[in-house]
């Protein structure tokens, strides 16, 4: 997506191919000549409203300083295993822009005191792997930082589950304290940072924090990925100005010129918005309006010609499938719901099922020993209310013709991503 100071992240990647070490610091200049360093950048990273881009936009200077102003070996941990099924934008930076992201974690490291460095990546993701391992042998700089292939679970993504992982155990989230800034890698305190935050704090430590608000609103700066997919001719991996409006993101990636049903927001724990609000800007206080969230930067676009009963359906089976075995609200609320969908998606449902499934979803939500069931309950949610006739529809007549369409909704083999 180009316009007035885009492409920023991207301008770092190569077409086809990643830059090279002597291409990367031809376009931006070396490390070493970066001055804004340490404690000062955390305080321009603050200055600059830099907010995660893993899909909880916390702060990241916060996160800086929490971990920097505790005691011990401090670690820091990349979080690339990017295991949301409809986003490609972590793995697309680590194959085109990988000295980017390994600048801004040097630089963080710095900041925060760590002196190991840890960059995980999903095993499958084997250019990216690849990529990553070229450039840390083309730099001099990058000794304390090791590459680690995870898991490709859907649960991996989430930091204490990454960082349970690492350190040896089941990938499964928790909720309950020590936070990773307390207690983290290897029981160290740990800073764990997406590797696209990490890409934007390289650029900010460059360029400083009023060049990152030239874009984006106040509370919401900067530009973003954005993985576009669904109903586009052409998918894939975007940088756009936080709030831009959605139908701009959609038009960029080239729509199929049919009536667009509705757009799912930031992935299968995000929300679907109807059609008629694709004027809504892609940031969080306008999506909060919409009940949604940028999330991790996702925008499915789901045409007239997709059934979204069918579609949500297959995705909340296997968002059930995916719960970490650890409490009731996952293993048996998310169960009893995902049998409910796909028998609405059946026809075979009996006529209390909706109020059922929103019984349950109450029952379940914020109820979990991690937040898996949360994210499932708002996909649903927010699809029960967008696709209300589509729904009430499959109960009284069963499966539409629509149902037979080769799925918008993809998710992987269950073999490939079984939680640990």
């Amino acid at each position: 997506m180009t316009g007035a100071g885009l492409p920023r992240v991207l301008a770092y990647a190569g077409r086809t191919s990643a830059l090279t070490l002597a291409e990367h610091v031809a376009r931006g200049g070396s490390l070493d000549e970066v001055a804004c360093r340490g404690d000062r950048l955390i305080d321009t990273v603050a200055a600059a409203g830099l907010r995660g881009r893993g899909g909880a936009a916390f702060p990241t200077a916060t996160k800086l300083r929490a971990v920097a102003k505790r005691r011990g070996r401090h670690a820091l941990v990349v979080n690339g295993a990017e295991s949301e099924p409809l986003s490609a934008k972590d793995g697309h930076l680590l194959e085109l822009a990988p000295h980017l992201v390994i600048d801004g974690a040097l630089l963080a490291a710095e900041a925060a005191g760590a002196r190991e460095v840890i960059l995980a990546v999903k095993h499958t993701a084997w250019e990216a792997q690849a990529a990553v391992h070229r450039a840390l042998g083309e730099r001099r700089d990058a000794g304390r930082v090791r590459l680690q292939s995870l898991t490709p679970a859907y649960l991996a993504g989430e930091e204490s589950a990454l960082l349970h992982g690492l350190n040896g155990g089941p990938v499964k989230p928790t909720v309950v304290p020590p936070g990773p800034y307390e207690r983290g890698l290897r029981g160290r305190p740990t800073l764990v940072a997406n590797a696209e935050t990490l890409a934007h704090l390289a650029l900010i430590a460059r360029r400083g924090a009023d060049w990152f608000r030239e874009l984006g609103p106040a509370d919401h700066a900067g530009s973003t990925l954005v993985t576009i997919g669904g109903a586009v001719e052409r998918p894939g991996v975007y940088e756009a100005a936080l709030g831009t409006p959605i139908a701009t993101l959609i038009r960029a990636a080239g729509d199929r010129h049919t009536a667009l049903r509705a757009v799912l927001v930031g992935g299968y724990a995000g929300s679907w918005l109807d059609g008629a609000h694709l004027t809504a800007t892609f940031d969080n206080a306008a999506l909060r309006a919409h009940g949604a969230a940028v999330g991790a930067g996702i925008v499915t676009a789901l045409d007239v010609d997709a059934c979204p009963v069918a579609e949500v359906a297959r995705v909340v089976r296997w968002m059930t499938d995916q719960n970490a075995g650890q409490c009731g609200p996952c293993v048996h609320g998310l169960g009893a719901i995902a049998d409910a969908v796909v028998s609405l998606a059946a026809g075979t449902a009996g006529r209390h099922a909706l109020t059922l499934l929103d019984r349950w979803c109450d029952q379940v939500d914020g109820r979990g020993a991690c937040h898996h069931p949360d994210g499932v309950v708002r996909f649903l949610r927010s699809a029960l209310i967008v696709f209300a006739g589509e729904f009430d529809d499959h109960r009284h007549h069963g499966p539409c013709s629509r149902c037979y369409r080769p799925s918008l909704l993809a998710v992987p083999d269950p073999r490939a991503t079984m939680a640990a």
